[in-house]
């Protein structure tokens, strides 16, 4: 299975990369998943209204999100929560990709949704997310799931170190993997599902 790891936190070093590459690890250990990872470190799509994402004119960060999220079966967003909800750069990025040029974006794929913090919180910008790229897939009359399971890693720093690898409490790391495992299963069952629907 291919999939995208998103980062969108424009922080280096952020507990949202942190979340992301300790998802890798566990999605590459078995090696039966083809794992890419972007990071919005370098973001500069415009804000709505203060320009556009034209396909023949792409950045290079623009290109390899865009690259990413296309080839991918499988697409996990991993979001900081600011001030209770998702950051502005999540959020405008769908705004963005969800009209009629990138329509393939929202098509035939699964979506996951992770919310992170360094204390107690994640819920709310996981649950924005969800509704946003809900939307955009009703919108567009795509063919895609977000995974009802969504993930709220709290106290980030302190779980996992800067390199993603585990470090804190045995719960952390139960609920983490039951999270990476039922999405696996989702877009398993989707794909399953799709390729049957093309037959």
């Amino acid at each position: 299975m291919k999939i995208a790891l998103i980062s969108t936190s424009s922080r280096k070093n952020s507990n949202s990369l942190r979340f992301i590459n300790y998802v890798r690890q566990l999605l590459t250990a078995d090696e039966q998943h083809e794992v890419s990872i972007v990071t919005f470190e370098q973001y500069d799509i415009p804000y709505v209204g203060q320009g556009s994402v034209k396909p023949e004119t792409l950045t290079p960060f623009q290109q390899e999100l865009i690259d990413a999220w296309e080839s991918a079966d499988l697409v996990i967003f991993a979001m900081p929560e600011y001030n209770w909800t998702a950051p502005p750069q999540a959020t405008n990025t769908i705004h963005q990709l969800g009209g009629p040029a990138y329509k393939h974006l929202f098509d035939n794929k699964v979506f996951a949704m992770v919310g992170v913090s360094n204390g107690r919180g994640g819920r709310q910008p996981a649950l924005d997310m969800t509704t946003v790229v809900n939307k955009i897939i009703s919108f567009t009359n795509s063919y895609s799931i977000v995974s009802p399971k969504l993930y709220e890693s709290h106290e980030t720093d302190k779980n996992l170190d800067e390199n993603g690898n585990f470090v804190g409490h045995d719960v952390y790391e139960r609920t983490a993997k039951a999270f990476v495992d039922y999405t696996l299963q989702v877009a398993q069952r989707w794909i399953g599902s799709e390729q049957l629907t093309e037959r």
